[in-house]
């Protein structure tokens, strides 16, 4: 067996991501428009062809900027002037801009929707690719080509990643860039050499620009910056050694806001000072006299008027804007009730239910695995334990980083008040596929029988075929524990189940049962109802909106659980009337619409 991976693990590789960018393309066509990619289109077509960061400054540039260049060969309608979502100047405008820019964008002056979408989610189809083979590359190059081979299965047959891979947002891109950076920053721990601090810069710089909760690796960057030299075997003084990984540290962190202030240079060069002054007092209005938020004002001002560093300015404001999002919460369904404050249970579970039993339990073997190996080494000679932790850092720089920064982001998300994804636990991800894969490597290395190679073959078998049977509904995924993608909108909704992804799916089924001549459909996402379903057999429809009428509804999941669970909601301006009538849904197009067929009969009952 051996022998056939060593020979065969370039081709293994190709059918692997082979795999991954068929069902990727399939889903990046079928998919409607998603509820977050109506913002991040618009604004990625704003950035290529405006050069002007008005437009979702949430985010950082990068990942709009690569889902926007194959827009630039489409020859779009995307005239600006005059815009609401362009020239507004209240502070609300700063933030509903941009979903009225994709609106616009998409389905209001007749440019194909379907073609933006399904180009603006190309490359980031090609950056999950790209990371694929990046954890291929980086575990078969610590733990060898079985360890290679198993942390790309981990990833390429997650039905987590492959539910989010082509969708324009930043979740992929984070990870990506994470995954990147962290290697490169590694490497340079490991030797400080001036070529290894020339692409630890670059590619921080870049994880800068990804997604702003790059912030919570720099912590982590900090602290094996300070460690390492201390530990590691040296000809000079550790002093020395401590001075030069310092000083290097901050020629890499200067490097990286080199890099981001060229990108973000790039997208800015035509913005006007007014305009980023306009953004910086809606953002943070000084009706607010909080001292942070007046000194964060005025910083952000002082930076404006300086057109060298201007671009820090939108920076800046786009790293507070999240702050403030993160402290505001989120309002979401979760275990039958709505709540815009974070529950702590709220990720360990979504994660339980969401991860691939077979990947769950291979990753708490490999994380009780590691934690026997690391208790064992720090108590084998406790008067040495010093010593031996002295050992376990400098042999062992990488496992330690990836488990801190696992342990910080799991902490910082569970006691954080934005519960609104699985897909933000993906930062985390890559690390843990590749410290699974180098726990099972290592575990069979000391115990090389027959049995557990076979069970853990097994338990890849049913993750590969698992994944496989439930295409399409990968964002939708949940394992059988709650009952399979199917059923999971009753355990959590928002982009874990429900995110807008079924509305062309909607459209089929109606081509497919012309007897529905009218559907009232509650739709939550970003395609438009009328551009799929057609204004003479589509009707508007709400939770509130009465009186109710006989006919058919399609209700999205996560509309109805939030007006069936929201405890401040009026039972009679919600969907609690289908609880009265016992109404269960008669169909269910892919994970997100459920449809009803209301009768006469039914409306007596109430």
């Amino acid at each position: 067996m051996k022998q056939f991976l060593e020979k065969k693990y370039k081709l293994i590789v190709f059918l692997i991501l082979s795999f991954m960018f068929i069902v990727s393309v399939l889903n990046a066509n079928n998919d409607s428009a998603i509820f977050d990619e109506t913002a991040h289109i618009g604004a990625a077509y704003s950035y290529v062809t405006q050069h002007e960061i008005r437009l979702n400054p949430e985010h950082p540039p990068l990942i709009k900027d690569l889902a926007g260049l194959p827009l630039l060969f489409l020859n779009l309608n995307f005239d600006v002037s005059g815009q609401s979502f362009w020239n507004g100047t209240m502070p609300k405008k700063w933030d509903e801009g941009q979903w009225a820019a994709g609106r616009y964008l998409l389905y209001q002056v007749g440019n194909n929707p379907d073609a933006i979408i399904f180009w603006a989610r190309f490359p980031i189809i090609l950056l999950s690719l790209l990371l694929g083979w990046f954890i291929f590359f980086w575990a078969k190059k610590l733990f060898g080509i079985s360890g290679g081979l198993l942390a790309l299965v981990f990833y390429a047959f997650d039905p987590n990643i492959l539910g989010h891979n082509h969708f324009v947002t930043t979740d992929i891109g984070i990870a990506a860039f994470l995954t990147f950076s962290f290697y490169y920053y590694i490497k340079f721990i490991k030797n400080p050499s001036w070529k290894n601090v020339l692409w630890a810069g670059i590619f921080l710089g870049l994880l800068q620009l990804s997604k702003f909760s790059f912030l919570i690796a720099f912590p982590i960057f900090a602290l094996i910056t300070i460690l390492y030299p201390l530990v590691v075997r040296a000809e000079i003084s550790r002093i020395k050694k401590f001075g030069e990984y310092v000083g290097k540290g901050a020629i890499v962190f200067s490097l990286s806001m080199i890099v981001m202030w060229g990108v973000y240079a790039l997208n800015t060069f035509k913005m006007k000072p007014e305009t980023i002054s306009q953004a910086i007092d809606a953002t943070f209005s000084l009706a607010d006299t909080n001292p942070k938020n007046i000194y964060t004002n005025k910083t952000l001002h002082w930076l404006n008027d300086n057109s060298l560093i201007r671009p820090l300015a939108i920076y800046g404001e786009g790293i507070g804007y999240v702050f403030r999002r993160v402290s505001g919460g989120n309002g979401a369904y979760f275990l039958g009730h709505v709540s815009s404050t974070a529950s702590k249970s709220y990720f360990p579970i979504v994660f339980l239910i969401k991860e691939p039993l077979p990947g769950l339990f291979l990753m708490l073997f490999a994380l009780v695995f590691a934690l026997i190996k690391i208790i064992r080494t720090a108590t084998k000679f406790p008067k040495q334990i010093f010593r031996n932790i002295s050992h376990y850092l400098r042999s062992n720089i990488l496992e330690f980083s990836m488990f801190s920064f696992i342990f910080l982001y799991a902490y910082l998300s569970i006691t954080g008040n934005l519960n609104i994804g699985f897909r933000h636990l993906f930062p985390i991800l890559p690390f843990a596929y590749i410290l699974t894969a180098k726990s099972i490597v290592e575990f069979i290395k000391n115990h090389n029988r027959l049995i557990f190679k076979l069970a853990i073959g097994i338990l890849l078998i049913f993750l590969i075929v698992e994944t496989i049977m439930v295409y399409p509904s990968y964002m939708s995924y949940f394992n059988s524990l709650v009952g399979g993608p199917k059923n999971g909108y009753n355990y959590v909704t928002d982009s874990n189940a429900d995110w807008g992804q079924d509305l062309k799916r909607l459209k089929y089924f109606l081509d497919k049962n012309p007897a529905i001549n009218k559907i009232r459909v509650d739709y939550f996402g970003g395609g438009d109802i009328y551009h799929y379903i057609g204004q003479d057999k589509a009707i508007l429809w709400w939770d509130s909106k009465r009186p109710i009428e006989s006919g058919w509804y399609a209700i999205s999941t996560n509309f109805l659980q939030g007006s069936l669970y929201e405890t401040g909601k009026n039972p009679q301006n919600s969907y609690q009337w289908l609880w009265k009538i016992n109404k269960k849904p008669t169909y269910q197009v892919g994970t997100s619409l459920l449809i009803y067929n209301i009768t006469p009969e039914d409306l007596k009952k109430l």
